[in-house]
C-alpha cells in the first residue's frame, strides 16, 4: 500500500505531500477535504488528534494532525474513504469514524464527534483465525483457532468471569442487517454462543504483562499431524470444551492431557444450531466484556429483550450493551473492498485486515515499546483503534 502522509506545520501552513509513484497528482484532480473534530463536552477543543484517511481498496492512506482549534484541511483525490479520528490524554482514548465516505470532483467538510472510552486492563493480543496449510499433506486446516489475552496494566487482573463472544454478522464483507440509516444498534449483537472463563472471583489470577491463551477451537498438539499448526495441548490454556453443546470433534477433539479440566470455558448460553463454535476465517469481530456488578449475566442472557433475532434472519443473538465491553477487535477481509464495520468507533475506530487464509498468518497487537521499558514487562498499544494498534504477523505467535 502506498503511503502519503501529510503534516501541519505549527504556524498552521498545510504542507501537503499527495505523490503518487513520486508526481504530484494532475492540477484539478484532487479536492478538498476539511476535517472538524468536536471532544466530548468535559473537553476543550485542541491540537495534535491524528485524521487517518484510508481509500477502502487500500491503494493509499493520508494521516493529517489538527490544529489548536481541532481541525484540519487536506486534499485528496476521487474516492471512497474511511475516515478515523484518534486522541489520548492519559489513561482516556478519544475516537470517531465514518465509514464509505464518497469524495467525488467537490470539496467535503465533515464533523467528526469523538466518543471517550478508558484504555482496557484485559486486551486481546492476537487473533488467530486463518488456518493453516496441512503440508507436507495436501489441503488446508482450520480447527486450531486461538485468541490470546494480555494483562495491560500495572495490576494484578482476575480472568474469573470475563465473557467472549463474537459478533454478527460473521464476516465484514456480509451485508450487515444491523444498519439502520448508515448507524449501528446500541448494543453488541453477539452470535452463536456468549463464552466466559470459569471461576468464582480469584481462581485465575493474570499478573502485569502476562498472556492467556483461549482455545476456541481444539485444545491438543495440531503439529502432531499438520506441522504448520500449532500446540494448543498446553496447562495454562482456556478450551472451548462441550461434547454435548458443540459435538463436532473435527473441531472439537477432546482436549490434551494437560489441558486442565478446571480450564473448560463456561457457554453461558447457545444460541445458534452450529455443532461446532464458528469464528469466521477471514474476518471475524471479536469481544470481550463484563455483566456490572448486580446483574447476573445468565439471567440476562435468558431474557427475552435481551434475545433479538437477526433482521431477515432466524437466528437470535444476544444483545450486550456498549459500556459492558472490556475489549474488542474488528477483522476486516483483505481481499475485499466491500468491508463493513460492526464495532463503533468508543470500542474500535478502526479495523485490521487479514491479508490471506490457510497460511499461518495471524493477527498481532504491537508492543508499546516505550511503555514496556518504563514499566519492565511488556505493553501493549491500546488506542481502541487496530488499524493502529495491530498488525498482520506471517506466523502464529504459538508457532515453533
Amino acid at each position: 500500500m502506498q503511503t502519503k502522509i501529510l503534516s501541519l506545520l505549527a504556524a498552521l501552513v498545510l504542507v501537503t505531500a499527495c505523490m503518487d509513484n513520486g508526481e504530484p497528482y494532475a492540477p484539478g484532480s484532487l479536492n478538498r477535504l476539511t476535517v472538524k473534530v468536536v471532544y466530548p463536552d468535559n473537553f476543550a477543543p485542541r491540537g495534535g488528534a491524528m485524521v487517518s484517511v484510508v481509500e477502502v481498496s487500500g491503494i493509499s492512506s493520508y494521516s493529517v494532525t489538527t490544529n489548536m482549534d481541532g481541525s484540519v484541511v487536506t486534499e485528496v483525490p476521487n474516492g471512497i474513504y474511511r475516515i478515523t479520528v484518534r486522541d489520548r490524554e492519559e489513561d482516556i482514548v478519544f475516537n470517531a469514524s465514518k465509514e464509505k465516505v464518497l469524495i467525488s470532483n467537490e470539496d467535503l467538510s465533515l464533523e467528526m464527534q469523538l466518543k471517550q472510552s478508558k484504555a482496557g486492563a484485559i486486551v486481546i493480543k492476537e487473533i488467530y483465525c486463518g488456518g493453516c496449510s496441512k503440508a507436507p499433506m495436501e489441503g488446508t486446516y482450520q480447527s486450531d483457532k486461538y485468541v490470546i489475552l494480555h494483562n495491560n496494566s500495572i495490576e494484578t487482573e482476575y480472568l474469573d468471569g470475563l465473557c467472549m463472544g463474537t459478533l454478527s454478522p460473521y464476516n465484514s464483507n456480509a451485508a450487515n442487517p444491523w444498519l439502520e440509516g448508515g448507524e449501528l444498534p446500541e448494543f453488541l449483537p453477539v452470535i452463536q454462543a456468549v463464552l466466559a472463563v470459569p471461576g468464582s472471583g480469584t481462581d485465575f489470577p493474570l499478573a502485569p504483562g502476562e498472556d492467556a491463551v483461549i482455545a476456541l477451537n481444539g485444545a491438543i498438539d495440531h503439529t502432531a499431524e499438520y506441522p504448520l499448526s500449532v500446540n494448543l495441548n498446553l496447562p495454562d490454556v482456556f478450551a472451548l470444551y462441550d461434547p454435548v453443546l458443540f459435538p463436532n470433534a473435527s473441531y472439537h477433539p477432546a482436549p490434551g492431557p494437560l489441558v486442565q479440566a478446571a480450564r473448560y470455558l463456561d457457554i453461558i448460553i447457545k444460541t445458534g444450531q452450529a455443532n461446532a463454535y464458528t469464528l469466521s476465517v477471514n474476518s471475524p469481530t471479536f469481544i470481550l466484556f463484563r455483566a456490572p456488578s448486580g446483574v447476573d449475566i445468565r439471567e440476562y442472557v435468558q431474557q427475552a429483550q435481551n434475545q433479538p433475532q437477526v433482521p431477515g434472519g432466524s437466528e437470535k443473538v444476544i444483545a450486550i450493551p456498549q459500556d459492558w465491553i472490556v475489549d474488542g477487535v474488528e477483522v476486516f477481509n483483505g481481499g475485499s473492498t466491500g468491508n463493513q464495520k460492526r464495532l463503533p468507533a468508543s470500542i474500535d475506530a478502526g479495523a485490521v485486515s487479514l491479508s490471506e487464509t490457510f497460511n499461518g498468518r495471524t493477527l498481532m497487537r504491537k508492543a508499546d515499546e516505550s511503555g514496556s521499558a518504563e514499566q519492565g514487562f511488556e505493553l501493549l498499544l491500546d488506542t481502541n483503534n487496530s488499524t493502529e494498534d495491530f498488525y498482520e504477523r506471517e506466523t502464529q505467535s504459538l508457532h515453533l
